[in-house]
């Protein structure tokens, strides 16, 4: 429960002096404080006002060379090493195609950004942050000891803003979308259904048919969709570490979702915590806030395209995996056979 919010970055910075030892999230949903106001109250103390624009941020980020790419929602954080790099961009939709650095961006919600340099035991730790207009993490970017470090001064001096003020003004966050469905339109939404040749028309679909993912999911039935158990995604991801299967998993929140591309080796669990623990992709997963899941068929003119997807208990999607495709490997055939192979749900436990 959110204590006295602080209302001076001076508070701010005296009240986090107190409880350093705590993690910025937790610290900020104590105090009824966003991450982005929490990073403005050190403006000219180790932080810097950046443009968030990605038309600005992305090639320039290009010149630090191998960084850590973090995107993560209040359930879920998938970090990925690499560069970025072939970025593409759009006023509503943007992307940055990498082997490792794969970013679908909503530049509507790019609002707040700042270089970050924070003193430690092990030397000068530096990132880039982006936040939404409520001062929600979007996407952070963190040097690593293999990054052009010495292009760091350059890339923040482009990107600066000027402004010095350490405060900002934040929106309330908005609501999750409650799960929607038109009954009248059950008919049509199947039969547009087994006619998609793109997964990407799916949500053009249920917008059209003023549904969203979660209702349709709910009510579309086989031979599209099947729930099962919450448990599934956990198993899943056991079954895939060390198994040599490639996936591709998607992490996101309303600003930017973030795909890794490539196979699973070591789970670590800790708490409510799951964690993939590989050199080069990290994710963290609270497993305790998975509330229902299903595993989601989508024809394709490559095939049909097979989904585990979580939401949490307010409706919000968490995670998605496919298994993927590459011109070396199909690991579609292994990834179906791990999911037919998960704990369906019985009638009475169904949504």
């Amino acid at each position: 429960m959110a204590q006295d919010i602080p209302t001076s970055a001076d508070a701010i910075r005296a009240l986090r002096a107190e409880h350093s030892t705590l993690r910025a999230r937790d610290f900020c949903d104590t105090y009824g404080l966003s991450e982005a106001q929490l990073l403005a109250a050190d403006t000219g103390r180790g932080v810097t006002r950046i443009s968030a624009d990605p038309d600005r941020l992305m090639p320039a980020v290009e010149r630090l060379g191998e960084v850590m790419a973090l995107t993560r929602n209040i359930s879920c954080v998938n970090e990925r090493v690499g560069t970025y790099g072939n970025y593409t961009s759009g006023p509503h939709a943007a992307m940055v195609l990498q082997p490792e650095i794969d970013l679908r961006i909503f530049p509507a919600h790019w609002v707040h950004g700042f270089a970050v340099e924070v003193e430690t035991e092990k030397g000068v730790k530096r990132s880039l942050q982006v936040f939404d207009a409520a001062g929600d993490a979007v996407h952070k970017i963190h040097l690593r000891d293999s990054s052009l470090h010495a292009e760091w001064d350059s890339v923040v001096a482009e990107l600066a803003t000027g402004e010095t003020s350490d405060t900002i003004a934040v929106e309330p966050r908005k609501a999750p979308e409650a799960p929607k469905f038109n009954a009248d339109k059950l008919l049509i939404l199947r039969e547009e259904w087994a006619k998609m040749s793109d997964t990407h028309q799916f949500l053009r679909l249920t917008s059209k048919l003023k549904m969203n993912r979660l209702g349709a999911y709910r009510h579309v039935g086989a031979p599209f969709v099947e729930q099962v158990e919450t448990g599934a995604v956990d198993a899943a991801l056991q079954a895939l570490a060390g198994s040599g299967t490639e996936i591709m998993l998607f992490v996101g929140n309303e600003g930017c979702i973030q795909i890794h591309g490539g196979t699973i080796e070591t789970l670590r669990a800790m708490g409510p915590w799951q964690n993939v623990m590989d050199p080069r992709f990290n994710l963290h997963l609270r497993v305790d806030h998975i509330a229902e899941v299903y595993v989601v068929t989508k024809p394709t003119q490559r095939g049909d395209a097979v989904s585990l997807e979580a939401f949490d208990a307010e409706g919000s999607i968490i995670l998605q995996i496919f298994g993927r495709r590459t011109e070396a490997l199909d690991s579609r055939p292994a990834w179906e056979e791990i999911l037919r192979a998960l704990p369906r749900l019985r009638a009475e436990e169904l949504v």
